[in-house]
Parts: structure tokens; sequence; C-alpha cells
């Protein structure tokens, strides 16, 4: 391995990004050696290399960045059947290093000793190589290119957060941020049948975007704009019904609120984005009409899902009108940026 290089992006501290060249190393049993092809940037990188830290998670020595993620297998260790050296992949980031309670119940992503690429203290894939659980690597069809491959990671996010809110058919849902989570739950909530999806943003570029992949309404908000008067915005689009779930990607507390205020009684409000430790929501409210309010972290048992939908995505997207091209979810990040 002494010709290849390992050029890697390590965040040593708070501001202090560097690139350096890591040793490769060899894949011990039921690993794979990778090589990178296309890994996102996502919000906690960018929060961790402004911060040092995110919540409890906090950086105390130097660590790579990046979590979202595709690559060709390069080598095989010991134990290692369903790949081999030119497999494309992607790339699940979190890794189980015990069988616990969680794990045993499916849910491994609250397994509070997950490996999971990227938070301290573990290593993330914005490198040139990079081992991985080859358990945790998922062949990529040939339809699905290494950028799409990569975007499967937050396509997940996504796929957790609507089984979690039990977006099916006929379901009517209040996506709150059209940011790139906000985008993905959209099309997730499309695939899994929902009937009328809103979604609400600051930015009307993002918003512009929302409508072009197929949302019912969508609302531009200022920083006059009150909970209340969000949601009665929902509920007026909607003639005088409301979601049965609402999903929120901000963390913004006025945004919790109006998706408390937007959702029916006895609806489901989905908790994606991370905001401030605490924030004044209307409690009474929740309990007087039964609103379950369900957190996210993170996924499990999603990336075959994942990739599937990807798929099938990419063979419809010429002929509905409602999806967007294969171009388009390619740069999706980029599209969301301004």
């Amino acid at each position: 391995m002494a010709r290849h290089e390992n050029l890697s992006v390590v965040l040593y501290e708070k501001n202090d990004l560097r690139l350096e060249k890591r040793p490769i190393l060899e894949p011990g049993p039921n690993e794979v050696l990778l090589k990178m092809h296309s890994v996102g940037i996502c919000g906690s990188d960018i929060h961790f290399w402004q911060n040092g830290r995110i919540g409890d998670f906090i950086l105390r020595k130097p660590m790579v960045l990046g979590h979202e993620a595709s690559g060709t297998v390069f080598k095989v260790g010991a134990g290692v059947q369903h790949l081999k050296p030119g497999d494309r992949v992607a790339i699940e980031p979190g890794v189980p290093r015990e069988n616990d309670e969680h794990c045993r119940t499916g849910r491994y992503n609250l397994s509070p000793s997950i490996f999971f690429s990227a938070t301290p203290p573990d290593d993330g894939q914005l490198c040139q190589y990079n081992l991985h659980n080859a358990n945790f690597c998922y062949k990529l069809p040939e339809s699905v290119s290494f950028e799409e491959g990569a975007l499967i990671e937050p396509l997940s996010v996504a796929i957790h957060a609507c089984r979690r809110g039990g977006v099916t058919i006929g379901s009517k849902v209040f996506i709150l941020g059209a940011g790139t989570i906000g985008l993905v739950n959209l099309l997730v909530c499309k695939a899994m049948g929902a009937s009328q999806i809103m979604i609400c943003d600051l930015s009307l570029n993002r918003l512009k975007k929302a409508k072009q992949m197929g949302a019912n309404f969508t609302f531009a908000v200022d920083k006059n704009t009150s909970a209340k008067e969000l949601s009665q915005k929902v509920k007026e689009a909607l003639g005088g019904a409301m979601p049965d779930i609402s999903i929120e990607c901000t963390g913004a507390e006025l945004c919790i609120q109006a998706g408390i205020h937007a959702t029916k009684s006895g609806g489901v409000m989905v908790m994606v984005g991370l905001g401030k430790p605490f924030a004044n929501i209307p409690m009474l409210e929740v309990g007087i009409r039964e609103i379950d309010i369900r957190g996210v972290f993170r996924y499990c048992n999603t990336q075959t899902n994942s990739t599937f939908q990807t798929t099938i995505k990419k063979d419809k997207s010429n002929r509905d009108t409602g999806t967007p091209s294969p171009e388009e979810w390619r740069h999706k990040k980029t599209a969301v940026a301004g």
C-alpha cells in the first residue's frame, strides 16, 4: 500500500481543520477497505468545525469528518462473502459495537456505544481510503451514481422520520423547513403515498425547489410570522382540515410551536431538527389534543429501502412530472444552499 496516499480532512479543534496524510490500514475480519469516491458535507460536520461539539458529543482529539459517503471496495478482510474488490457501495455510518437491548430490538441507532462516523471519538470518511464494517456497506445498482449513493445517508434520515410519524397512503403531512432534510422528507412522503404535503421555510428559493419536487402547498415564513399564524395558513390551505403528521426539520422554537398548533388532535409531531437543548412549547395543547411527539435520532434499518427508493426514482423520473430528474436529485444540496 506504500504507493497509495490517504489524504484526509481532519478536525483538530474548533475552527482548526487540516489536510493530512493518514496511514492506510489493512481490513480485519468482516471489514472492507474502501476507496472513497463521494462524501457529502452534513450540517453536523460544519457544526463540529465551528463549535467543536454537538450537545454531549465533544471533540477531544483529532477526527476525520464526513459520514455521507460512497466508494469502491478495494480489499476485503477475512469472512467477507457478499462483497469483492471493485464493488460500488453506499456506506451506513452507524455500526453497533455490542449486542445490547437496543440492538436486540432492532433499534441499534439508540445504542450508547454505537460507532458512528465523524461523531467523536469516531473518525469519518472524508478521506481517500477508509475501513468499514462490511455488513454496513451496500452494493449500488448500476443505475445509481456514486453521488446519489452518498445521498442515501440523508435519505435514510427521512425514511426513519416518516416511519416514526406513520406516513402512509392518504396522509396529510406538514414539513417545517425546506433544507436538505426537509426536501428528502418531502420525497419520502410522496413515495409512501401522502396525499397532501405542505412545507414552510424562510427561503423562497428553497420553497420554489420544494414546489418543483411535488409539494402541494408552500408557506413563506419571516421573522414576524407567529406560530399560530403559520398553523392557521396550513389549516386554510387544507380547507379547514389539519395535517395528520407534522415533521419538524429546523430545530427552531417557532417551528416546533407551529407544528404542534397545526397538527390535528390525535396526530403526530416528529422532531428531526436539532436546535437548542430547551424550547418553550404549548404543552397544554399537546395534552388536551393528545398529540404524540416522537423524536428522531439518525436512523436504523433503512439503507436497503433507501437504495431501492433511489433506484425506483431513477426509473420513473423521466415519466412522473412530480418527481425530480436524476440531475436535480444529484445536485440537491447545491440547489438548496441558496
